[in-house]
C-alpha cells in the first residue's frame, strides 16, 4: 500500500489508493471478523502465530476482494471527505500499537496522518464531568499545548469532548480515536466535531465496517473499551481528569500501566472520598498530579 502525495508541509489521507492489495487486505481483515466469536484477541492470537501473515493469508482470495468491495463501497457512501488504511508491516503504520494487548493489525482513518508521529498525550475521563472537571480538563490541555503536545482522546461526551475542543480553539492538534466505524458518528452531538477532527485533524477507527453493521448497538459496546486500548498505545501518556469507579476511563488506566506507559491521575479523584480506584492505581506506579509540573517533570526533556 502506497503513500499519498505530500500536500503542503503534511500529508493528507488523500483519496483511498484504490489497489488490488489495499481493496485485498481490507476485505480478508473484515472477512477475519465476520467469523464465528471474532475478537481483537482472536485475531491478534492468529497473527502471533504467524508474524508475517498479512489478513489475506488467512482468507481466501475471492471471499477477500468481494468483501473488500462491499467495505469499500458501503464507506464512499458514507464518508462524504477521502479515507485510507494504515495496514501492520506498511509504510506508516505506528509500531507503538504493538505494546498494546491485543494490537490491531489495521486502522481506518480520516484526515492527516502525519500528527501519528509528533509528542502526543490521551486525555480522558468520565461523560459526565463536574463543572470544575471541565475547567481543569481545559487548564491541562492549554498547559499541555503550550509543551507542544498533540491531544488524543475518545470523542465521547463529556471530558473527550473538552480536551478536543479546548485543542482546536487554542490552536492546537488533536486525534479522535473513536469507537465505531468510520461515517458512524457516536453521540450524535458530536458530529460536526467529529467532521472537524476529520478534515482538520486527524480521525482513528479500529472498528470493522461489516460486524459492527450485524451487530445490535448493544453488542457493540464491546468496542469503546478496545479503542481505549489503542489510545493509550498511540499516547506517550494517559491523563485522567475526572472517573467514577466504573468508568470505561479505567481500561485506559489498565492498559496503560501493562503497556509501560506513563499514567497521571489529577489529584481531585484522589481527594474524592467516594473513589477507591486512584490509590489502587497510584500503587501500581501511576503518578499522582497536583500540578502541571508533576506531569512536565515526567514528558518535557
Amino acid at each position: 500500500m502506497k503513500d499519498t502525495p505530500l500536500l503542503s508541509a503534511r500529508r493528507n489521507a488523500g483519496p483511498f489508493i484504490d489497489t488490488i492489495d489495499a481493496a485485498l487486505e481490507l476485505g480478508a481483515y473484515e472477512t477475519l471478523w465476520c467469523e464465528q466469536n471474532a475478537s481483537f484477541k482472536s485475531i491478534a492470537e492468529k497473527f502471533a502465530l504467524r508474524t508475517d501473515a498479512r489478513p489475506s493469508s488467512f482468507v481466501p482470495e475471492e471471499e477477500a476482494r468481494n468483501a473488500g468491495r462491499r467495505v469499500l463501497d458501503t464507506l464512499r457512501q458514507r464518508i462524504a471527505g477521502w479515507f485510507n488504511l494504515r495496514l501492520h508491516g506498511e509504510l506508516d503504520y505506528p509500531v507503538r500499537l504493538r505494546d498494546a494487548t491485543y494490537p490491531v493489525e489495521l486502522l481506518y482513518f480520516q484526515g492527516w496522518w502525519d500528527l501519528i508521529d509528533t509528542p502526543s498525550v490521551a486525555v480522558v475521563g468520565t461523560r459526565q464531568p463536574s463543572s470544575d472537571g471541565k475547567k481543569r480538563a481545559q487548564k491541562l490541555v492549554k498547559s499541555l499545548l503550550k509543551d507542544d503536545f498533540t491531544i488524543i482522546s475518545g470523542l465521547a461526551e463529556g471530558i473527550d469532548t473538552v480536551a478536543h475542543e479546548t485543542a482546536i480553539g487554542e490552536g492546537g492538534q488533536t486525534i479522535a480515536v473513536i469507537g465505531t466505524p468510520l461515517g458512524h458518528y457516536y453521540p450524535k452531538s458530536n458530529t460536526t466535531l467529529q467532521d472537524r477532527i476529520a478534515e482538520e485533524f486527524l480521525l482513528i477507527s479500529q472498528i470493522p465496517v461489516e460486524r459492527y453493521d450485524a451487530q445490535n448497538p448493544r453488542t457493540n459496546r464491546y468496542f469503546f473499551p478496545e479503542r481505549n486500548k489503542t489510545m493509550s498505545a498511540l499516547a506517550q501518556a494517559t491523563i485522567i481528569v475526572e472517573a467514577g469507579e466504573t468508568s470505561g476511563t479505567l481500561t485506559q488506566a489498565r492498559e496503560a500501566l501493562k503497556q509501560g506507559r506513563k499514567l497521571f491521575i489529577l489529584n481531585n479523584c484522589f481527594e474524592n472520598p467516594d473513589l477507591t480506584w486512584p490509590a489502587k492505581y497510584e500503587a501500581l506506579g501511576a503518578i499522582r498530579v497536583r500540578e502541571y509540573d508533576d506531569i512536565r517533570r515526567e514528558l518535557v526533556q
